[in-house]
């Protein structure tokens, strides 16, 4: 597969780890530095507007994708390539899908694991067969990937966890990844 442009679903918040900032914006400027285009949810504020910002600076290209509800709350980034104004939550996360290649996701709270399980589900039901990579910055995933070895072991997955979901410690690591799996 050839790789145009990556969805990350991530926080509208910092977090309280300053690697988290870091590590977005450390992957906004490897995306630009690729050629590969950033989907996101269309803030400026959190790891969102931090991530949206690091590919403008190094000239990417970014579409953000923002339901009417959350422009309020989650402050549309008005310096975008692209901005789509949609109707509600799931119109969101199917047109990020339907724009992205493969999909990275941060730190983040409710919102960005309802976005990870979502197109894990996808995978699994063969709607898509997209990568999926999770960014597990000073290991904020490890609880997570536990619970999902516990799944597995507990037999309710239909596949391995594993074939389906990715996980790197750094944003270069994701991006040698990606480029090691280009076809």
């Amino acid at each position: 597969m050839q790789y145009k442009n990556i969805a990350v679903f991530c926080g509208s918040k910092n977090g309280n780890n300053s690697i988290f900032a870091e590590h977005a914006q450390q992957l906004g400027h490897l995306l630009a530095e690729h050629n590969l285009g950033l989907v996101y949810g269309g803030g400026n504020v959190g790891l969102m507007g931090i991530i949206a910002n690091a590919v403008l600076e190094k000239g990417g290209k970014v579409t953000g994708v923002i339901p009417k509800i959350l422009v309020e709350q989650e402050r549309q980034h008005m310096q975008l390539t692209e901005l789509k104004v949609v109707e509600d939550m799931h119109t969101r996360k199917k047109m990020m899908y339907e724009l992205c290649d493969a999909a990275i996701v941060l730190p983040g709270g409710n919102g960005t694991m309802d976005e990870l399980f979502e197109m894990l589900t996808w995978n699994n039901l063969r709607i898509h067969n997209k990568k999926i990579i999770l960014l597990n910055s000073a290991g904020y995933y490890h609880a997570l990937i536990a619970h999902l070895q516990n799944m597995q072991h507990f037999g309710f997955l239909y596949e391995n966890w594993d074939s389906s979901l990715q996980y790197f410690s750094t944003p270069a690591e994701i991006i040698a990844f990606l480029d090691a799996n280009k076809s």
